[in-house]
C-alpha cells in the first residue's frame, strides 16, 4: 500500500519492468528525468525523436544511451504519433512528453483511430507527502481541466479513485472542496458537491467514500470538523481532494510544494495508459517521483 512517496519507487520495481516511451525525446530536461528513472530500475526507456539531437544531448550531459532503443523521428508530431501508437499496441506502458507542446501530444493521445481514449476525461492527479498530514494525499485537477462541470468532476473522481486502488488503497475517501461546508444555491461548487456526494452514497460512483461540500480545513482536520459540528466519514481523513476549478487546485498544489515543502508526484490519468508531463519548474526529485507514479500502477 502507498504510505509515502518513496513507496512509489518500490511499487514500480515490482514485477515486470514497465516500458516508458519518451515522445520527441530530444529534450535535455525530459531525457535527464527518464534516464535517471532507467538507472534506478523504475522503467525501461524507449526514445522517439530526432536521433542526432538525442545523441548530441547525451554527449553534452554524459548520458549513457548506448543500450537504449532510439527511434529516429525528427518531426515532433510524428514522434508523438509513433509513441502513442506504441502504447496503444502494448509495445510500451507509459507515455512521457519530451520536446513537444502539451496540445500536440494530446492530439495524438486523443486520435480516434489509434489514440488512448477510454471515455473518461483526461485529468491531472498529484499526490503529496506532507509533514503536516498523516498519510499520502491526492489532489485533482491542478493542470488539465479548467472548470469541470458536474460530469467532469465525476470523471476526475473516477480517474483518481482508479489510480489509488491500483496502488493498494481500496476505498479512498474523497472530498469535494468549496469555500464553505453547507449547500448554498448561489455557489455552484456546493451544489455540484452535494449532488456527487449523494450519487456516491447511492453507489452511482463506486469504490470510494465521497463527501462535500467541505472547506479545505474540514477535509484535512478532524478538529476543525468537530468545532463546526460536521459529521463526515471523510473529514480529517481524506485521501483525494477535488478542487472546484483549476485556479483553486493549482493554488493548493503550489502551496503544498512551496510553503509546506511537500514531496510530490503527478501524472495524467484517464487515458488507456498513464502520461507523464513534467514541468521545467519541477525539481529532479518530483520528475523522478512522477515517472515512478506512472510505473507503480499494477
Amino acid at each position: 500500500m502507498l504510505k509515502k512517496i518513496s513507496d512509489l519507487h518500490e511499487l514500480a520495481k515490482k514485477g515486470k519492468t514497465r516500458k516508458l516511451v519518451l515522445a520527441a525525446a530530444h529534450d535535455a530536461n525530459a531525457m535527464d528525468a527518464a534516464i535517471n528513472a532507467s538507472k534506478e530500475g523504475i522503467i525501461e526507456l524507449i526514445m522517439v525523436g530526432d536521433k542526432k539531437k538525442i545523441e548530441e544531448i547525451a554527449s553534452e550531459r554524459n548520458f549513457a544511451i548506448d543500450n537504449m532503443q532510439i527511434i529516429d523521428k525528427p518531426i515532433a508530431e510524428e514522434a508523438a504519433a509513433t509513441s502513442v501508437k506504441m502504447v496503444s499496441n502494448k509495445e510500451a506502458d507509459i507515455l512521457m512528453k519530451g520536446n513537444i507542446g502539451t496540445a500536440g501530444l494530446l492530439r495524438a493521445v486523443l486520435n480516434k483511430e489509434w489514440g488512448l481514449r477510454t471515455g473518461e476525461l483526461l485529468s491531472h492527479l498529484a499526490i503529496f507527502e506532507l509533514p503536516t498530514y498523516h498519510k499520502i494525499i491526492g489532489l485533482t485537477d491542478a493542470a488539465m481541466n479548467i472548470a469541470p462541470d458536474l460530469n467532469g468532476k465525476i470523471s476526475l473522481i473516477r480517474n483518481s479513485v482508479n489510480y489509488f486502488r491500483s496502488v493498494g488503497i481500496d476505498q479512498p475517501k474523497v472530498a469535494l472542496l468549496s469555500a464553505v461546508e453547507t449547500v448554498n444555491p448561489d455557489m455552484q461548487s456546493t451544489i455540484d458537491a452535494s449532488i456527487i456526494a449523494k450519487m456516491a452514497h447511492r453507489k452511482q460512483i463506486k469504490n470510494c467514500i465521497v463527501d462535500g461540500p467541505l472547506a479545505f480545513d474540514n477535509a484535512v482536520s478532524t478538529k476543525s470538523a468537530e468545532i463546526k459540528k460536521i459529521e463526515s466519514p471523510v473529514a480529517g481523513d481524506v485521501d483525494i481532494l477535488v478542487g472546484d476549478d483549476i485556479d483553486a487546485s493549482n493554488g493548493l498544489y503550489k502551496a503544498f510544494i512551496y510553503f509546506a515543502k511537500a514531496k510530490c508526484a503527478a501524472v495524467i490519468v484517464g487515458a488507456a495508459a498513464p502520461i507523464v508531463l513534467t514541468s521545467r519548474a519541477d525539481n529532479d526529485e518530483t520528475k523522478l517521483n512522477s515517472i515512478a507514479m506512472a510505473a507503480a500502477i499494477n
